[in-house]
């Protein structure tokens, strides 16, 4: 549901990022200063044509000058702005190094969680000894029975596992926390990788056999003989889970991914598993009822636990808490997950600097500690304000959208008004933060500490069982470059970072680029989700339930298929786009362009028409949009998107909704003949 590629990916045009204001200007100065710290003109590259190819044209010339770093895998105008934000996370880290803090203060944590991570000498020391009682425990494992409790030991302290679960909003009861179950244990990033014939799976499976999993094995102390048996079990294991793995598209059908069941029922599908004493151990408390995501992966379990020796389970436990921890141990583990993961998969050639990644562990376990921290320097009330307007002003028009639909009948609108007046922005950073005080950071060893804060946040998880939902929580922290739409709570979850554009000063950002780059890609998206293809079956209180009339529904779904079949058409070397994978996606790109620009044509900008650098307010708005997806990727990196990433490229998230919407036709003069042209009878309208 992020708005953006896995932490959207952008690129820009400065070091320095700061937030866009409120213009402060009027009249010929406002122009001047719109002109001369204008963020989109300088990209063009003139030797495009907007009609063949508008992304090529709106961001080519930064594209040629910013070449993709050694370090990443693509670079755009989100890794300027991650960047930005680790150098003023640093400076907090830093400074609690300094501070000699009381013990168990978020300080004291901050500055002993980083200086574990930079203490490579004592990693190095250490190796993998961190893990020593870990890979004993699995050592001791001698029936199934036991087996079934080092999975739920694995499941908390964060180790990936065969068993799955997490504590979550019933879909169909958004008032209830449930336990859940779905598919997971696999080494690869998703279960397509193990069967594909396309050039890239191959490449990576027969890496993955031939040399990761080798390399892992030995480096826990195998001998050659026990490296290729484990090797090959591991594998077996994985196969055998993945074959029973449900592919991307079809984990976004909420209704049958929802299969609720008593603990009993579940012990029909998999009575091998003790449930009970597994939930239990996982922290669990008298659970009775479960929501499994794909049952069939559950009877797959079960049949592996006797189909597989308890030798070859051992290596393949082994070889999850080895790989999960594999970055927080010494140079060699750490340089083979990086040669795996980070090159093979998604083609990087070398490593961030190692304070980087640091603070990257260190804010996805202990983010809001840091956020707390980062809202107070870096993200004032004025902005916050602005940009709780700005959703206003978007939900405003969404609703004419929806009073202007011809295809879709005045009893489901009236529901449809209700539940976008229902939906609840949080904007900026939470009202109330997240109590760390049982969380444990020393400086005594890095794995510990992320192991201590998995286990954190899995206990975190597991007592919201019973108990009413918080829907104060944020699911991401201020200090983030994305945004998310939660459909149980029918929320839109806008972070104070996701409205950051490099080199911006000030207020010297015009309404159109505010309107293309904050109001479209990210608010009007994020809003849309709530009435995709996925988040249109859940109603104004967050609960799955059949709310439009039928003849509506068919309606929509007529539309929706004309936009997968438009995205099946784009190909990337010898592989396609997932036109079913990647809907929800982009419905949500396609309904935040309509809506964000029929609200920029309410603002004084629009109306008075005047160009700034020769670009006239409306090509300005789509400009700023193409702003927000500017960047390249590595072929790897694409590659691996399109198999296991339900957002389209970047470039075909600015190609692919602009051809259905008239208005960039008229914009950029876009003909018959041109490339990007798409018949009237082809383009998508939905919102």
């Amino acid at each position: 549901m992020d708005k953006k590629t896995n932490i959207r990916i952008i690129t820009t045009l400065a070091t320095a990022a700061l937030l866009l204001g409120a213009c402060k200007n009027s009249g010929d100065d406002k122009s001047k200063l719109y002109a001369e710290n204008d963020r989109v003109f300088k990209n063009i590259d003139a030797t495009a044509k907007p009609g063949d190819d508008f992304f090529l044209y709106a961001s080519g010339k930064w594209l040629k000058e910013n070449p993709i770093p050694a370090a990443y895998s693509a670079w755009g105008i989100g890794n300027v702005v991650q960047d930005d934000l680790r150098e003023k996370l640093k400076k907090i880290n830093e400074d609690a190094l300094k501070a000699n803090a009381e013990k168990g203060s978020n300080t004291q944590k901050i500055g002993d969680f980083y200086f574990s991570g930079m203490d490579t000498v004592n990693i190095e020391k250490q190796g993998i000894a961190p893990l020593k009682e870990e890979l004993e425990r699995i050592d001791r494992i001698s029936d199934v029975k036991s087996l079934v409790a080092e999975f739920a030991h694995l499941g908390t302290i964060g180790v990936p596992n065969p068993i799955g679960t997490y504590v979550g909003q019933d879909d169909k009861n958004s008032s209830k926390m449930m336990l859940q179950l779905y598919q997971t244990g696999i080494g690869l990033p998703n279960r397509d990788y193990y069967f594909n014939s396309d050039k890239h799976s191959v490449e990576i499976r027969t890496d993955y056999q031939q040399k990761h999993l080798p390399i892992l094995f030995k480096l826990m102390g195998m001998g050659p003989a026990e490296v290729s048996g484990a090797t090959a079990k591991t594998y077996l294991i994985e196969k055998a889970l993945a074959d029973s793995s449900r592919k991307l598209e079809d984990l976004r059908d909420p209704y049958h991914n929802y299969n609720k069941m008593t603990v009993a029922g579940l012990g029909k599908i998999a009575p091998l598993v003790d449930w009970k004493a597994t939930f239990e151990q996982l922290g669990y408390k008298n659970v009775d009822t479960v929501i499994v995501g794909q049952p069939e992966y559950y009877r797959a379990v079960n049949k592996a636990l006797t189909a597989f020796t308890l030798a070859d389970w051992k290596s393949y436990l082994k070889k999850n808490l080895v790989s999960d921890a594999s970055p927080y141990l010494s140079k060699a583990f750490d340089e083979e997950n990086f040669r795996f993961f980070g090159t093979q998969l998604y083609g990087r050639k070398e490593q961030l600097p190692r304070w980087k990644r640091v603070l990257d562990t260190e804010n996805g376990l202990m983010g809001e500690v840091l956020g707390q921290i980062f809202v107070k320097e870096y993200f004032p009330e004025e902005a916050k304000a602005r940009y709780v307007k700005l959703v206003e002003d978007m939900r405003a028009t969404f609703k004419e959208h929806i009073e202007k639909l011809d295809w879709m009948s005045p009893a489901t609108k009236e529901k449809a008004y209700e539940k976008l007046a229902k939906v609840m922005p949080k904007v900026g950073y939470p009202d109330k933060w997240k109590d760390y005080s049982s969380l444990t950071v020393d400086r005594s060893s890095y794995a510990m500490n992320v192991m201590r804060g998995s286990i954190f946040q899995h206990n975190e998880n597991a007592e919201k069982l019973g108990k009413p939902v918080d829907r104060t929580e944020w699911g991401m922290t201020p200090q983030t470059y994305n945004a998310y739409y939660n459909p149980s709570n029918n929320e839109i979850v806008l972070p104070a970072a996701i409205f950051m554009i490099p080199g911006a000063k000030d207020a010297n950002i015009d309404d159109a680029v505010v309107y293309g780059y904050a109001a479209a890609s990210t608010i009007g998206h994020e809003m849309t989700h709530g009435f995709d293809d996925q988040g249109r079956q859940y109603d104004a209180q967050g609960n799955l339930k059949a709310w439009w009339t039928p003849q509506d529904s068919a309606k929509f779904a007529q539309r929706a298929q004309m936009l997968i079949e438009q995205f099946n058409n784009y190909k990337v070397g010898d592989q396609h786009v997932n036109g079913k994978a990647t809907l929800g996606e982009n419905i949500a790109d396609l309904g935040g362009i309509v809506i964000g620009l029929d609200a920029f044509k309410k603002t004084e900008q629009y109306k008075e028409g005047k160009t700034i650098n020769g670009l006239t307010p409306v090509q300005r708005y789509f400009m700023g949009y193409a702003l927000g997806w500017l960047g390249h990727d590595r072929p790897e990196s694409l590659a691996s998107q399109l198999l296991s990433d339900v957002h389209s490229p970047g470039f075909m998230r600015v190609n692919g909704p602009f051809t259905d919407v008239p208005e960039f036709y008229e914009a950029f003069g876009i003909k018959k003949g041109d490339k990007m042209w798409l018949d009237p009878a082809k383009r998508v309208k939905i919102w």
